[in-house]
């Protein structure tokens, strides 16, 4: 059956004249009642009885009508859904969220997405980067940030965001929290608070231990918030990326000697066309000012005075 036969069997079926059935659907009378004709065709029976002064639907018509008519009332609805989506008045994103990375570089940036977007749901699904990659092949999330020491897939592309360095954060009661800057050599002996999900840990260890340097490690975790509030109260220290504190009034010194960086990207998958809230969410990244924002943070907090 196609539509434009439905279409125009509704329209007689209101008016009850082919003629001014026919106008409604702006076609001729012949080609309206071609189209009747080959709808009773293809059902196997009459659905017009076509009497002088007498036109009306047949027992077949009258069945068939309120399926027609439900049948147009999903196709609208549908259509309104399709426009809605393509508009962005109603769609759903679902952003891969890297579990070590902080709120603090992107509550702006998700605000202002949703301020000129808010027929978008915005979906933020944590994990760690390789869970995340998974995720982005099938098709479970839309688009994700995150990063990794490695090279990156070629069948994923990534925008770079922004970047940031490892800090070491204690206690501002902690020895460490007297030195501006903190080497790798002035952890020797020191209680170390291990990260687990932090996806540079293994770099920043090898490195460690391939100059001698030897840490204790009493704890561990994979929950950063646990991390932190154990370094709060004076239990060791943590290696941790500026942007990700989240606990107010760590001492946050930079490491150096050598010095960790990591490149945080929006990843999506190479060739995979955009549905329009992706689209919109990575024209969202690109025109953001991170450079500007950036300013907004300070880099180098000033060490806590010795007493």
């Amino acid at each position: 059956m196609e539509l434009h036969e439905i279409r125009y069997f509704l329209a007689l079926s209101e008016a009850l004249n082919f003629t001014r059935a026919a106008e409604h659907c702006n076609v001729t009378q012949p080609a309206l009642t071609r189209a009747i004709k080959s709808l009773e065709d293809k059902l196997g029976g009459t659905l017009i009885h076509r009497e002088r002064g007498n036109t009306h639907l047949t027992e077949l018509g009258r069945m068939m009508r309120p399926y027609f008519e439900e049948m147009f009332v999903r196709l609208d609805e549908a259509r309104r859904q399709a426009e809605s989506f393509v508009r962005l008045r109603q769609a759903r994103l679902t952003v891969g969220l890297m579990c070590t990375i902080g709120p603090t570089r992107l509550i702006d940036l998700f605000a202002g997405f949703n301020g000129r977007y808010q027929g978008v749901e915005l979906c933020l699904r944590d994990g760690a980067a390789g869970q995340l990659e998974e995720l982005l092949a099938k098709g479970e999330i839309d688009v994700a940030i995150y990063c990794k020491p490695e090279t990156q897939s070629e069948a994923l592309h990534g925008i770079p965001l922004y970047s940031e360095r490892f800090m070491i954060a204690v206690a501002p009661d902690h020895p460490l929290a007297e030195l501006e800057t903190i080497r790798l050599r002035d952890l020797e002996g020191q209680s170390y608070l291990s990260r687990i999900n932090c996806e540079y840990r293994d770099v920043i260890r090898n490195t460690r231990e391939a100059i001698g340097i030897c840490v204790k490690q009493p704890y561990s975790s994979e929950r950063d918030d646990w991390i932190q509030s154990m370094v709060m109260a004076g239990m060791g220290f943590t290696v941790i990326p500026e942007f990700a504190v989240t606990v107010p009034g760590l001492a946050i010194r930079p490491l150096v000697e050598p010095e960790f960086v990591r490149d945080v990207s929006l990843m999506t998958v190479r060739g995979r066309p955009h549905s329009p809230a992706v689209g919109a969410f990575v024209h969202e990244c690109r025109r953001y000012p991170w450079r500007e924002k950036m300013a907004a943070f300070p880099r180098s907090p000033a060490p806590v005075a010795a007493e």
